[in-house]
């Protein structure tokens, strides 16, 4: 598909990329935008789930992009880096944006079912920050979770900056979202996941812990933590730090957790 110019911000055909952070806080009605390079790769290759609308790049960075907006199967529009700072509403350094579309939710049985004796999962209760919602799904897709498994009270990793910070990897992990009041433990026991909680409160310690088959990783917000009714039903693990202090990021503490089952395989 040629390249397509745009010099006037107000350009109907790249509506959808104007005032970027206003429309982030007020929702996208099914789309989402993909930020820089290799979130975009991502999105273009993602399957059936999401598909890309458009592209909008800067004129600069068409050259260096030449596989990519050779192959892209939908319209790519071109303007330059003061347009398209315009569009957007401030500076978009990276000079490449997409806007993706959302198709059907996925259920729990096409994420969860059948798992093998080395599948792991990770599932997120209540975190609500988006920088570490974007870290979760990096650290799944970096040691191989087969899934996410969000609550319902998880904020969404669809959110622009979530996408960004997973670089991507939001649109290649499969995850699925409870409703709300779902039981979340006998979702897990009903697919034959073990519930693994983490928490500066475990019992066990997690470099000492083997799994014995499916595993899912449970994590808190940071602060409340995970719900007693969660740990009640868990294995509850924790991570040894140094004295005086208790705490790690939550997506750090997903990252040693899924490290370490993966080095079991």
């Amino acid at each position: 598909m040629p390249l397509i110019a745009v010099n006037d911000p107000q350009d109907a055909r790249i509506e959808a990329y104007t005032l970027v952070r206003e429309r982030d806080l007020v929702g996208r009605q099914g789309r989402f935008v993909a930020e820089g390079e290799v979130v975009l790769r991502h999105l273009l290759k993602a399957g059936s789930r999401y598909e890309a609308e458009s592209v909008l790049i800067a004129e600069n960075r068409v050259a260096a992009l030449a596989d990519l907006v050779e192959t892209t199967p939908v319209p790519v529009y071109v303007a330059s880096p003061a347009v398209m700072d315009s569009v957007v509403g401030f500076p978009i350094h990276r000079g490449i944006l997409g806007i993706g579309r959302i198709g059907a939710p996925a259920t729990a049985d096409e994420v969860l079912a059948n798992p093998g004796p080395g599948d792991r999962i990770l599932v997120v209760a209540g975190v609500g920050n988006h920088d570490n919602m974007g870290g979760l799904f990096r650290a799944a897709a970096g040691f191989g979770a087969r899934a996410v498994v969000l609550d319902s009270t998880a904020c969404d990793p669809l959110y622009r900056k979530a996408i960004r910070v997973s670089v991507g990897a939001s649109l290649i992990t499969p995850w699925v979202r409870l409703g709300r009041g779902q039981d979340l433990i006998e979702l897990l026991s009903r697919f034959g996941y073990a519930p693994w909680a983490l928490t500066p409160s475990g019992e066990e310690v997690l470099s000492r812990a083997r799994a014995e088959g499916p595993v899912a990783v449970i994590v808190g917000a940071e602060g409340p933590g995970l719900s007693p009714s969660i740990l009640a039903k868990s294995r509850r693990l924790s991570i040894p730090m140094s004295p005086g202090f208790d705490s790690l990021n939550v997506g750090t503490a997903a990252a040693i957790a899924l490290h370490h089952l993966a080095s079991q395989i």
